[in-house]
């Protein structure tokens, strides 16, 4: 069976490797922390915004190409 990985996941499993609490990148990336958490937690109506993920991609140093749903 084919997993497919959100970006929630995606973006968790790269805040977890980058060390890095919700609270710490948001800080970091500048991206509010309640946006965060539903972002990980799948929990938008849509995807997030292009201007978001890049935030969070360069906080985390991952090309934002990574975080996109697969």
């Amino acid at each position: 069976m084919l997993t497919v990985a959100t970006t929630g996941e995606k973006v968790r499993e790269a805040r977890r490797r980058a060390m890095l609490t919700q609270g710490e990148l948001a800080e970091k990336s500048g991206v509010g922390i309640t946006s965060i958490v539903r972002i990980e937690r799948d929990q938008l109506d849509t995807s997030p915004r292009v201007s978001t993920l890049r935030k969070l991609a360069a906080a985390l140093d991952v090309d934002p190409r990574e975080l996109l749903d697969d």
